[in-house]
């Protein structure tokens, strides 16, 4: 993960060797290895024992399934605030995103930090350690700057360090509200005047905004609905120019499909190769209408593909071409989105039971390859190719899901990866170490507490009309 302080190995060397002694652990097998230790020096796993019958002296017992960190690819903080008050009713994606509107008109950056900070509080206690926050909430209602142009996303970053998961501010340029309309009331907020200001704003941000957080930076196009192809080949090469990863929404929606043909001719990943915006270190989120030749070009192109099953269910977006895509040569990741639920393991089986449902066929994706999609998978996704694994030289993040629950109740050895991916919940998660650092023990999130109340007294808080 990218950091912004140098003097982190010579701080590795000195730091103290702290242990761990995993009953089973998952290191990339088919099965999950038991008797393993962990051994972390700093922010890094140092060393990786395995069938070990005793614990290390000194080593903290992690009792149950150790998983390496999970890593939310795709998230919009504010949207958490509108879980139960957008779910039920009648409507599509365009209704819910009025009421989603009118939740980004509310929010200064104090309110923003403490919806963020009680949002990835939640999500570590599920088992997320890296969160891509896909950030287009930029300025203040009506549109003007704040003093600090950048308050918003350092409202993140903050409120990130204070949950103590990893974040990757994923800076969102969006400049219109379709081709060629201007934005208009509360996407006033999103909007810089053109790419050209998106990515000085930006720049300062991720040139400066780190201080030594370890914050990763990445680049984004909202969608091709809401930046036109000259301004999505600026944010594209300021991403390429500074080895960033680079995320936009894609073909989520039917009607973005038909626009882009109707104004370009063409399709939304058509539009964005020509912008040059598919490469290894790219990402489309959804891509679940896509086009006749458009899951090859994301395949050949090495581009990614971010899923949100929970999401795209909760707004009736429908079903990608998942196993097509992987296929084709996309790696695939997971994210929350909009925060409908927050539980990686549901985000991970619908995966495949989304696709069981499109096909009417069972097994389309291995136990193996949906921890990847939400471990390694995910952590590249987000810039970090080493992360999501637990070997040595790797970012001390992991997970441990107990075995005593009734979820997991009569898992055998054997069975516990497919055990765990297809029945274990947030419940469950016990423990969660990220950069090496404790943040929940027991079930108990360490530096905010109480995060039920956290939620409830900012959301609660809000000028709900």
């Amino acid at each position: 993960m990218p950091a912004g302080a140098g003097g982190l190995d010579a701080t590795r060397s000195t730091a103290p060797l702290v242990s761990y002694f995993c009953d089973f652990a998952w290191l990339g097998g088919a099965e999950a290895a038991a008797g393993v230790a962990l051994h972390v020096r700093g922010t890094e796993i140092e060393a990786v024992e395995v069938g070990a019958t005793t614990p290390p002296a000194h080593a903290k017992q992690l009792a149950g399934l150790t998983l390496p960190g999970l890593a939310n690819t795709h998230s919009h903080a504010f949207h958490r605030a509108l879980r139960g008050r957008a779910q039920g009713g009648r409507g599509s994606f365009w209704t819910w995103r009025e009421t989603m509107y009118a939740v980004a008109d509310m929010l200064s950056p104090e309110q923003y930090f403490a919806l963020a900070r009680a949002t990835y509080a939640e999500m570590a206690l599920a088992g997320f350690t890296v969160v891509g926050e896909f950030h287009y909430l930029h300025h203040q209602p009506g549109g003007a700057r704040y003093d600090d142009p950048n308050a918003m996303g350092r409202a993140i970053l903050e409120a990130a360090e204070a949950a103590g998961v990893k974040v990757v501010l994923l800076d969102t340029c969006y400049l219109e509200a379709g081709p060629g309309r201007a934005l208009q009331g509360p996407q006033l907020r999103f909007g810089d005047a053109d790419a050209e200001a998106w990515a000085a704003r930006a720049g300062d941000l991720a040139d400066k905004g780190s201080n030594g957080s370890g914050a990763g930076f990445g680049a984004a196009i909202h969608s091709v609905r809401a930046v036109p192809p000259p301004a999505a080949r600026v944010v594209a090469e300021w991403a390429a120019e500074r080895s960033l990863p680079l995320h936009f929404h894609c073909s989520e929606q039917p009607a973005e499909n038909d626009e882009a043909q109707a104004v370009y001719g063409t399709t939304p990943v058509q539009l964005l190769a020509r912008a040059g915006a598919l490469r290894p270190a790219s990402v489309a989120v959804h891509a679940t209408h896509l086009g006749k030749d458009d899951a090859r070009v994301l395949g050949e192109s090495s581009t990614g593909v971010c899923m949100c099953p929970t999401t795209e269910r909760d707004l009736g977006d429908g079903i990608g071409p998942a196993r097509r895509l992987l296929a084709l040569g996309s790696p695939l990741a997971l994210g929350s989105d909009s925060h409908a639920i927050i539980d990686p393991f549901e985000e991970m089986r619908a995966l495949e039971l989304d696709e069981r449902l499109a096909s009417g066929q069972r097994g389309n994706f291995t136990t193996v390859q949906l921890l990847e999609s939400a471990t390694a998978a995910g952590y590249a996704a987000l810039g970090d190719p080493d992360g999501g694994r637990l070997t040595p030289g790797a970012p001390a993040d992991f997970v441990t899901v107990s075995l005593d629950g009734p979820s997991l109740a009569g898992a055998t050895e054997a069975s516990l990866l497919e055990a765990a991916v297809f029945a274990a919940g947030p419940r469950d998660v016990t423990d969660v170490v990220v950069a090496g650092r404790p943040i929940v023990e027991d079930g108990h999130h360490l530096l905010v507490g109480d995060v039920a109340e956290a939620l409830r007294s900012v959301i609660n808080d809000l000028p709900w009309p």
